[in-house]
Formats: C-alpha cells, sequence, structure tokens
C-alpha cells in the first residue's frame, strides 16, 4: 500500500510540476481519482446475501438442501463403486458415468457446504481468497461437465449407429486420454477465466446477491474493466455451451434417424430410453447455465440466476445417478448383487 502510494506521489508531483493546477482537464482529475481510489477500496471479504433473509426459510432451505445434498453424496458414491467394482459394467459409457458422479459431487460440494452454514449463520461473510477459490473450482468442475456431456452423446451416437466398431473406437485407452482431456481443457479455461475476473475493480462493492461467488456475480459489483471480462465470458460460453450443445443435437439426430430404422419395437423402445435420460439431463443443465452466462449484466435478474444456479449445481447432481444408472437394469443387477455381498 505504502509503495503505490508513493510512486503515484510521484507521478502526481510531475504532473504539477509540467502545468499548473487549473489547467488539469477533467478526464486527467478522473484518472488520479481512479489511481488513489483503487488502493482503499480494496475487497477483502463479500458478504453472500444467499438466498432469503427470512430466518424461517432460511430454516426450511437448510433441512431441504442438507437432505439433498445427503442424496447427492449417496447416490453417486454408490454409482461410483458399483461401476468400479461390478465386472460387467466395465465399459466406455459407465466409466464416462463414473467420471459424472465424481464432478456431481465435487461441483456440489463446492457451493453446497457453505450454503448451508450460512443459511444458520448471522454473519454471512466469505474472504476474498475463499470467494476465488470457490468461483474458481465450482467453474472449473462446471466446464468439465459440459464438456463431458458432449462426449457422453458421441458415446451413445457410436454405440447406436456403429455397433460393431463399439469396442475399437471406443476403448479403455481411448476412454483414459479423454477423461484427461477433459479435466485439463475444464482447469485451464478455468484459470483464464478468473484470471480476467481478477482484474476487474470493484471500488469497494462487496455485497453479493448470491449464495455462491459466480462470475456473472461479480461483474455486477465491478465499476472497471468489465467489457473485457464480459465479452471473455460470452466467448467461453459459446466454446463450453453452445458448441457441446449442438454436438449433442447433431449427435442424437443421428440417433434418432438410425433408432427409426430398427426394425423391432422392443429395440426402438430400448434405444430411446437410453438416449432420453441424457437429452433429459441437458436440457437441464445446460438450459440453466446459458440462462446464467449467455446474456447481458442489464437482463440479469438476480433472484431467477440463484433459482437456474441452484438447478445446474445442486438439482442436476441429485437427479444423474436416478437418470443415468438407478434405472437401469445393469445397474440395479450390480446394486443386487454389491448388497449381497456387503
Amino acid at each position: 500500500m505504502g509503495e503505490s502510494i508513493q510512486i503515484h506521489f510521484k507521478e502526481l508531483v510531475k504532473l504539477f510540476k509540467s502545468k499548473p493546477l487549473m489547467c488539469f482537464s477533467e478526464q486527467e482529475a478522473a484518472r488520479f481519482i481512479r489511481m488513489f481510489s483503487k488502493n482503499y477500496t480494496t475487497v477483502e471479504e463479500f458478504v453472500l446475501l444467499g438466498l432469503s433473509s427470512d430466518p424461517r426459510t432460511q430454516i426450511i432451505l437448510f433441512f431441504s438442501f442438507l437432505i439433498i445434498y445427503v442424496i447427492i453424496l449417496v447416490g453417486n458414491l454408490l454409482i461410483i463403486t458399483v461401476t468400479t467394482t461390478d465386472k460387467n459394467l466395465q465399459t466406455a459409457m459407465y466409466f464416462f458415468i463414473t467420471n459424472l458422479s465424481i464432478m456431481d459431487i465435487c461441483v456440489s460440494s463446492s457451493c453446497v457446504p457453505r450454503m448451508l452454514k450460512d443459511l444458520l449463520s448471522v454473519k454471512k461473510t466469505i474472504s476474498y481468497a475463499e470467494c476465488v477459490a470457490q468461483m474458481y473450482i465450482s467453474l472449473a468442475l462446471g466446464e468439465c461437465e459440459c464438456i463431458l456431456l458432449a462426449i457422453m452423446a458421441y458415446d451413445r451416437y457410436i454405440a447406436i449407429c456403429y455397433p460393431l466398431h463399439y469396442t475399437t473406437i471406443i476403448n479403455r485407452s481411448v476412454c483414459n486420454r479423454i477423461a484427461m482431456g477433459i479435466w485439463i481443457c475444464g482447469f485451464l479455461l478455468s484459470t483464464c477465466h478468473i484470471a480476467l475476473t481478477l482484474n476487474i475493480n470493484m471500488c469497494g462493492h462487496n455485497e453479493i446477491n448470491h449464495f455462491l461467488c459466480e462470475i456473472p456475480e461479480l461483474l455486477s459489483l465491478g465499476c472497471e474493466n468489465i467489457l473485457i471480462v464480459e465479452s471473455a465470458t460470452y466467448i467461453v460460453g459459446v466454446l463450453i455451451l453452445i458448441l457441446p450443445v449442438s454436438f449433442i443435437c447433431m449427435s442424437y439426430t443421428r440417433i434418432i434417424h438410425s433408432i427409426l430404422k430398427i426394425s423391432t419395437l422392443a429395440g426402438q423402445k430400448k434405444a430411446f430410453s437410453t438416449c432420453v435420460s441424457h437429452m433429459i439431463v441437458v436440457t437441464m443443465f445446460y438450459g440453466s447455465a446459458m440462462a446464467v452466462y449467455m446474456k447481458s449484466r442489464s437482463s440479469s435478474s438476480p433472484d431467477i440466476d440463484k433459482i437456474l444456479t441452484v438447478f445446474y449445481f445442486i438439482i442436476t447432481p441429485m437427479l444423474n445417478p436416478l437418470i443415468y444408472t438407478l434405472r437401469n437394469k445393469e445397474v440395479k443387477t450390480a446394486l443386487r448383487k454389491f448388497r449381497k455381498n456387503m
């Protein structure tokens, strides 16, 4: 702080020497006001306003989200255990589902425990470092999941349209490389995005009308350097949301075309049931994420954004085990075996 003030003071002295005080333009005066204000308006912590300010509503929300979080943990841990131990589930589809379950546990854990704590707390503050860490981890995992869901659509496309070549195209080695690429891409994109976001000047504003730290919410506090970050957010949204959704739509168009060629009604039903479950998750996850990240600040509504965030960070991770696996005959059989061996 002292060094920066000294540097700015030297610049101010130089300017005074170069022209009389009365000759300062409004732009120059504003520049020096911003120069000094940045050092005195550094945000050290944020206040999370949460989902509600009513104490009774907070209690109801606490128990509701506690139950949901337990379901997320139990359901996804059960899927991870069963898919990794049962030999009949050692296929590419269940390998990607295992990765999805890991991501769901991590992404929900990045926000739900903190939200539960704040629902019972009078002081709902979060340090700057904690806020950045939460924002980075949740964004990275969300981006990983966006890519993974597109890969899972491609996996279903190969399985249904090219069943005889499936094991050669999507083998274990390919799956491992794809999974590694997904995790690396998600965290690299998040690193670049967060680095840009940290450059905005919030001018001392520290009240976040949300239950967690997210880039759109921090942008709403910004008073400088926002346009670059908004542009970057839009570009990342195109890469992580629009392109995967387009890829998924193309995959399922071809899948449906192939399904209609199946001669037996039973075969068509089985193929459709596999695809419909994926499309339900895709619609909920991408739809709510695009509604938050692919719009301007002027059209943003904090209350609606909170509900949408609940959908892609909490509701979707809870439904994924039910939609993808627990309604599947192979998984039900594996669960019965697992229960008998316990």
